[in-house]
């Protein structure tokens, strides 16, 4: 039975929490494909002191519909402080 988007990102967050061991911080998007969905999420690579140093990485994740993950990739890094360009 297909899972509703919803269930997708819990799913995607615990498996990338899972197979990673890393924090998940927040889920950037999450969008329907043909057979699939694809979430992306911010995830804490290395905390550090202070907080604005931490290490951040955004991770795309590609689930089917009964909520399994089917890949994952890491596509970004960047500290805290840092802002991301060209987004206005």
């Amino acid at each position: 039975m297909a899972l509703g988007m919803a269930q997708i990102i819990k799913k995607a967050r615990s498996e990338l929490n899972n197979l990673t061991g890393l924090e998940i911080s927040s889920t950037v998007s999450a969008e329907k494909e043909e057979d699939s969905w694809m979430v992306t999420m911010e995830v804490i690579e290395k905390h550090s002191i202070p907080d604005g140093m931490d290490i951040l990485a955004i991770y795309d994740t590609r689930m089917d519909n009964e909520g399994n993950m089917l890949e994952f990739k890491r596509v970004r890094m960047r500290k805290r402080i840092d802002t991301e360009d060209g987004e206005a």
